[in-house]
């Protein structure tokens, strides 16, 4: 579970951009503009960034506050998962995604980061895990995130990994590899891709989800 501080800072900061957001007069806007500032301070101490890098994080924000959404795409060939290595968070392991961006339908964003992250052709074919971040073991993050897991199928097994700012290398593994691996926890958790062969092993299972 996230840190209490955590939650209590997610939550004024989700409260004050909604409360600029629908804000009708400058007294309003003070004192949302005030829990905004304790929000970030309190990321700040807990975290240890500088205070003007999360005030940068959070006014960036606007609109009525949502989670973000990031997606995930589990391809297996036979007994092995595909996974791929972050650049961007020393080398460590995970499953290819990010976050959906506007446009894309949800199973065909999975599909699109499985390609540029791993260079597979693939196509999502169920929806295996929904879950809120903060519940399931992931390192601390600034915002609240949904994570979904897409199941995708192997359409060919041509690999056309072009070199990218995200990933090293994208690789196989069976089960019984996984708990050696450095996994990007932020990303991906063991007992996450443990439970995804699980599915694989019962294809009537349904989703996962919170």
């Amino acid at each position: 579970m996230t840190d209490p501080w955590l939650r209590w800072a997610q939550r004024l900061q989700a409260i004050a951009q909604n409360g600029l957001t629908f804000a009708v007069n400058d007294f309003d806007r003070e004192r949302y503009t005030e829990i905004q500032e304790i929000a970030a301070a309190m990321l700040g101490a807990g975290s240890g960034l500088p205070l003007e890098t999360v005030r940068g994080l959070y006014n960036a924000q606007a609109g009525y506050a949502t989670p973000k959404i990031d997606v995930r795409g589990v391809v297996f060939n036979e007994e092995r998962i595909l996974l791929v290595r972050e650049k961007l968070d020393g080398g460590r392991w995970t499953l290819p995604g990010g976050w959906a961006d506007v446009g894309d339908a949800p199973g065909e964003a999975a599909a699109r980061e499985v390609l540029e992250e791993a260079g597979y052709q693939v196509r999502a074919r169920k929806l295996l895990a929904f879950y809120d971040r903060d519940r399931h073991g992931h390192t601390p993050f600034i915002f609240h995130i949904y994570k979904a897991f897409f199941l995708c199928d192997l359409l060919d097994m041509t690999q056309n990994l072009s070199p990218n700012v995200e990933t090293e290398e994208a690789a196989w593994f069976s089960e019984a590899e996984l708990p050696a691996l450095d996994l990007s926890i932020g990303r991906v958790t063991l007992k996450q891709l443990q439970r995804f062969f699980e599915h694989l092993r019962h294809p009537d299972w349904p989703t996962d989800f919170d």
